[in-house]
């Protein structure tokens, strides 16, 4: 059925970086979006960066912009989030999710498949 794994994540000094992976499986890759999120302790889950897996645009949010990059691999039905200059108000689990492509993939609510994170701590 349908699976999202999550596999990256750990510790990390500030400045650092790490790579995430978001490995699918179940549905049709191309026929969805994939979004990063994360929730800190306290913090609702939010969006980080999302991308359309039929070609269409990327999203990043304004704290992140600049330091994260998010790419897909589609023959491996693979997203990567690439985080460099790594904070520790970055901290948090984090998370994919797939959305049909032609949903507001920028709506959290609209998210139909979620991982079950990999926590990312980086110190100070």
């Amino acid at each position: 059925e349908v699976q999202l794994v999550e596999s990256g994540g750990g510790l990390v000094q500030a400045g650092g970086s790490l790579r995430l992976s978001c490995a699918a499986s179940g549905f049709t890759f191309d026929d969805y979006a994939i979004g990063w999120f994360r929730r800190a302790p306290g913090k609702d889950r939010e969006l980080v960066s999302c991308v359309s897996s039929s070609d269409g645009p990327t999203y990043y949010d304004d704290f992140v912009k600049g330091r994260f990059t998010i790419s897909s691999d589609n023959a491996k039905n693979t997203v990567y989030l690439q985080m460099n200059s790594l904070k520790p108000e970055d901290t948090a689990r984090y998370y994919c999710a797939a959305v049909r492509y032609y949903r507001d993939y920028l709506n959290r609510y609209e998210y139909d498949y979620w991982g079950q994170g990999t926590q990312v701590t980086v110190s100070s």
